[in-house]
Parts: structure tokens; C-alpha cells; sequence
């Protein structure tokens, strides 16, 4: 096996849900032990749901898991011995939580001096929302994106899967790499606050820029190019294919001799001869008209062919993929991006691979997620050196899930 750039880094990983884990994940794929603590009561599986395949498999391979019940004083100094003998700790709960277990930066330190601790919160450990519960979808809205995403009647629509979390998550994996090298040059732990919110709105782009540069807050663009004028310019429903009536296309006209080359394309029907589309100025003013004209024709079109048409004539055009396409895209099979993993007693599932190819230490997926509390006995009986009568007492007292 290719040595593993993070081996021998220890986290200790409270995240949940699916910002910190994927933080956590990153730095596992490159051969970090990541132990993951997590509630193994009934109420905790039917939230998260299965563990080996599905998101669940994704966020978790690669980790270890201890079901330690933190309401549970036991537990929670179970946690701290566990602290005592990593080099980071990282949760992605409010403010609030880790201080109430006497987890939090201050308190580690004590029995750590070098100690990092990566705090993933939703809005930071300062200002007047420190303690507020965040999610996804809510930090979208703080920070314009919900407003900024429209359909196509200009109506907010936002994300339809939780974009913030891919934010913080690659944030967070990030700032733990930039505090683990900051101790290796000083032998200096520290805490890390990283806001979500503020890694998500360092992202908004082109509203930021309108807002310093020229006082102003953008609008929602629609399907308005933001580049440079162009018209057409959308997303265009396609013929279904098969069971999938979802099927869209994206086009991008931005120049007389495009548009004259798309007509010819699409069989110069008479529309596209109309006055009131001759420039790229009249396509603009009665973008309109000319989408609804796009429109009719593109929902008898298939849409991967009609692609494959209008790029062969030199014009921006490409199908709005969805995940299906994606797990039969030709380019990430050729590149192996989606890696078969095998199941306990038998089977395989795929995940999806790792972004970053590095070539001495490429990383790896090396496990499948585990069950909730699968490493009870590695964690509590090699790492923390408890015995079995000691591990069935912390089971008995409920600070330990068996």
C-alpha cells in the first residue's frame, strides 16, 4: 500500500450529520485515524440511517466507531482520556455543546498542551448568534444563496441538496491540515473556530463583488449570463429517456456568427428568421419570446445527442447530469473516480473516489463505514487498555453502548 500522507494523526471525531463528517472523511481517505463518537440508542440509528451503504457509507468509511454515552459522566471521561491521546478534536455541534461536556478548547488543553481542536460550528463561538442551531439549508439562506438560485419564474429555489455542508466540510479538513503544520513548525496546539456560515459566504462570488465594488445587492440572475450577453441562454427541458421525464439541456449563444450556426443546427426554422431576433441585442431585448421558441423545440430533442450536435458546431451547450449520469459518466469511469468497496459477509458497493491524486501519497479507501460502535473493543480495550469486565461495567452503567 502507498504510504498515507496523514499516518499516525489521530482525530477525535464528534461531527455528525454531514459537514464535519465529510471534514473528517478527507482527512481519513489520506490515513488519518478518525474515531468517530456517536450515540448507539435506537433514536440516533433512525436519524443517520443505514451505515455501510448510502451517504451514510460515504461520510464514514475509512473511520472507527465508539458508542460512548456523553449524558453519562463516565462517558464523557471515557472522551477526555480518548482527547488525552489524539491530535485533534473536531465537532461540528453550536457553541455551546462541547463546553457543557468540558470538551472544549480550554478545558483539552489541561490534559493536552498541544492539543487542536476544530470547532465546524454553524455560526462561530462569537457574536449574537454563537448559540443558535444551524443547518444546511438555513446557512444557504443566511448567506443569499436560497435568494441568489431562482427558477424560471424568478422565484427563490435554492439548493436542492445542501451545498453549504460540502463547504464547511472541505473548510474544516483544510483548517485542520493548516493547524496540524502550524504545530509541527512550533509543537503549538490551538483552537480552531470555523463559522460555516463564513466559509459559505466567502463563496457567493459576484454578490460579494457588486456589493464592495458597486455599493449594490445583486439580484437573482435567473438564467441571465453573468459573463457576458448571451441569447439564448438557459435550461431547456429535453425529451425523457425512458422512465426519466428530467431530462434538460443548457445552451449559451453569445455571438452573431453562434447564433447563425445554431439556426442552421436546429433546421433554421422559420422563428429564428423573425426581425426581432436578428442581433444579439434584439435576442436580449425579447429573450423571451425566443426562450419560449428554444423551449418547444428542445422538449422534442434527446438531450444527449442534442448536445453532442450543437458542440460539434462550436456552440456551449451540455446536459444537466444528474446522479445517474454521473455513476455512468465516461470520463470518471476511465479515471476510476467511483471505487468499488467490499461488504461484510459478502458484495461490494461503490463510493465515490477521492478528488485529489497526489502521486507519493495518493490516499486511499480502505474500509467500508463502520456500525455504530463496531470499535468498542479496539478503541476501550487497545487504546484506553480497559478490560472486558471493565468495558460490560461501562455497558451495565449505560455509558458505553454494546
Amino acid at each position: 500500500m502507498a504510504r498515507m500522507a496523514l499516518a499516525g494523526v489521530r482525530i477525535l471525531d464528534f461531527t455528525w450529520v454531514v459537514a464535519g463528517p465529510v471534514a473528517t472523511r478527507i482527512l481519513a481517505d489520506q490515513g488519518a485515524e478518525v474515531i468517530k463518537i456517536e450515540r448507539g440508542d435506537a433514536d440516533a440509528t433512525n436519524v443517520m440511517g443505514p451505515r455501510k451503504i448510502g451517504l451514510q457509507g460515504e461520510l464514514h468509511r475509512n473511520k472507527r466507531s465508539a458508542a460512548i454515552n456523553m449524558t453519562k459522566p463516565r462517558g464523557v471521561e471515557l472522551a477526555r482520556r480518548l482527547a488525552a491521546i489524539s491530535d485533534l478534536v473536531m465537532d461540528n455541534f453550536s457553541a455551546r455543546v462541547m463546553r457543557m461536556w468540558g470538551m472544549d478548547y480550554a478545558s483539552l488543553a489541561k490534559i493536552k498542551p498541544d492539543i487542536i481542536s476544530v470547532s465546524m460550528s454553524g455560526l462561530g463561538h462569537t457574536g449574537p448568534r454563537s448559540n443558535y442551531v444551524s443547518y444546511g439549508p438555513t446557512l444557504q439562506a443566511l448567506a443569499g444563496f436560497t435568494r441568489m438560485m431562482a427558477d424560471d419564474r424568478g422565484e427563490p429555489a435554492g439548493f436542492g441538496y445542501s451545498y453549504a455542508d460540502m463547504a464547511g466540510g472541505y473548510s474544516g479538513a483544510l483548517a485542520a491540515l493548516i493547524a496540524l503544520w502550524h504545530r509541527r513548525r512550533t509543537g503549538e496546539g490551538q483552537f480552531v473556530d470555523l463559522a460555516q456560515f463564513e466559509a459559505l459566504a466567502s463563496l457567493a462570488g459576484p454578490a460579494l463583488l457588486d456589493i464592495a465594488v458597486n455599493g449594490r445587492t445583486q439580484e437573482a440572475p435567473g438564467w441571465r449570463s453573468q459573463e457576458a450577453p448571451a441569447a439564448p441562454h438557459g435550461a431547456y427541458r429535453c425529451r425523457p429517456r425512458g422512465d426519466d421525464d428530467d431530462r434538460w439541456i443548457v445552451i449559451a449563444v453569445r455571438s452573431q456568427a453562434e447564433w447563425e450556426r445554431f439556426a442552421g443546427v436546429i433546421g433554421n426554422p422559420p422563428w429564428t428568421a423573425d426581425p426581432k431576433f436578428r442581433t444579439l441585442y434584439l435576442r436580449m431585448r425579447n429573450r423571451d419570446q425566443l426562450d419560449a421558441h428554444v423551449a418547444r423545440w428542445a422538449i422534442a430533442q434527446e438531450a444527449e445527442a442534442t448536445m453532442e450536435s450543437l458542440q460539434r458546431a462550436g456552440l456551449a451547450a451540455g446536459v444537466a447530469l444528474n446522479g445517474l449520469d454521473l455513476s455512468t459518466d465516461p470520463h470518471l469511469a476511465a479515471r476510476g473516480f467511483f471505487a468499488p468497496v467490499e461488504l461484510p459477509g459478502g458484495g461490494s458497493t461503490r463510493v465515490t473516489g477521492i478528488p485529489m491524486r497526489l502521486s507519493a501519497t495518493p490516499g486511499s479507501i480502505r474500509t467500508v463505514a463502520p456500525n455504530v460502535g463496531e470499535d468498542n473493543d479496539y478503541i476501550l480495550g487497545e487504546l484506553l487498555g480497559l478490560g472486558r469486565a471493565e468495558r460490560a461495567e461501562l455497558i451495565a452503567e449505560g455509558a458505553v453502548w454494546g
